[in-house]
């Protein structure tokens, strides 16, 4: 049952809004962070089903700078937030994947992400 006095809408969308800010705020400490290293690229790839999911790999380019494991650990929760916040839920059931592509130079990211799903085709013949 519901409560009629709550706007689920409204706090659904305050909730969006309050992760867009800090998602902003992250990228922008990130951003500087990963520029200073020298890194013009970063891909995360994740993955996520039956209710949980991680990022599976952070690579970056070039490939011989090595980013300390808070960078990486914060890169990575960062990927996973923004795929998150793109795709609410991916993680359940079947799940979803998908690529991280950061163009640092740029500051432009491209996520390509794909959900899984289950489809049944069912037929009831009686009296054949």
């Amino acid at each position: 049952m519901t409560n009629p006095q709550i706007d689920y809408a409204a706090m659904a969308a305050q909730w969006r809004a309050e992760r867009e800010t800090t998602l902003k705020a992250t990228r922008a400490e990130l951003i500087a962070q990963l520029r200073a290293l020298g890194i013009s690229e970063v891909t995360a790839e994740y993955e996520g089903y039956g209710d949980s999911g991680n990022v599976e790999d952070v690579t970056v380019l070039p490939a011989e700078v090595q980013l300390p494991e808070p960078l990486l650990t914060a890169v990575g929760d960062f990927a996973w937030s923004l795929a998150y916040h793109h795709h609410p839920g991916f993680e359940n059931n079947e799940g979803g994947y998908g690529t991280l592509t950061w163009d640092i130079a740029e500051d432009s990211i491209t996520l390509d992400h794909a959900d899984r799903y289950v489809e049944c085709s069912h037929s009831y013949d009686e009296g054949l």
